[in-house]
Order: structure tokens, then sequence, then C-alpha cells
């Protein structure tokens, strides 16, 4: 069973840049499907980016463009650079892990069973 643990996040203000990992143990990255969710202050977790065991990416339409996911195979964790920060990227972020047989939507939090426990990122306008 694979445990995940995040790092990287803090306060910066907004145009900045943070890059958070996701470091992995239990089981390798490049056999999982990875993905990045945040929960806003008062709202539902919602899906920000991932990586399959293939390199494919996906971004949440609001990231498109800022956001940049991507894994380091050799030190076992998955990045996820953002850059451009806005106010409304102020979420805790988790990181999180589902098998690559899984079939349901990467976007759908209830399909990852293995979560970290989440990294507090706060853009100040």
């Amino acid at each position: 069973q694979v445990q995940l643990v995040e790092s990287g996040g803090g306060v910066v203000q907004a145009g900045g840049s943070l890059r958070l990992s996701c470091a992995a143990s239990g089981g390798t990255v490049s056999s999982y499907f990875m993905g990045w969710f945040r929960q806003p202050p008062g709202k539902e977790r919602e899906f920000v980016s991932a990586i399959s065991w293939s390199g494919a990416t996906f971004y949440t339409d609001s990231v498109t463009g800022r956001f940049t996911i991507s894994r380091d195979d050799a030190k076992n964790t998955v990045y996820l650079q953002m850059n451009t920060l806005k106010p409304e990227d102020t979420a805790v972020y988790y990181c999180a892990a589902r098998s690559r047989y899984t079939r349901g939507s990467h976007m759908n939090a209830n399909e990852y069973p293995y979560w970290g426990q989440g990294t507090q990122v706060t853009v100040s306008s």
C-alpha cells in the first residue's frame, strides 16, 4: 500500500510560484495514476491535475497554462509546479494515487484510495 507525503506549501503573493512535492513510499509512482486535488476554504475537494503511469498529463481548466505536473521516478516523487498564482488558488492541496487499472474518471476524488495529509497553499492579493 502506497503512502504519500506532500510538502512545499506556504504563503505567496499573487503572481508568485510554488512547487509542491509528493513523496511516495510502499509503491512506485510510475505504477500508479497520480493526482493532485485541492480543497478551498468552505468548499469541496476538487481536481487539479493528474499524471498517468505512461506520463500523460491532465489539468482542470482553471490551472491550464499555469500549473505543471511532473514525475521523478528516481526520487519516487510527483511534483506540481504552480506559477502565476492567484488568490483563488488558496486551498489545502492533496496528493492522491489510484491503481492504473481503475476505470473511473481521473477527476473523481472517490476513485483514489490513497491520500497524503495535505499541504496548505495561501495566495495573498
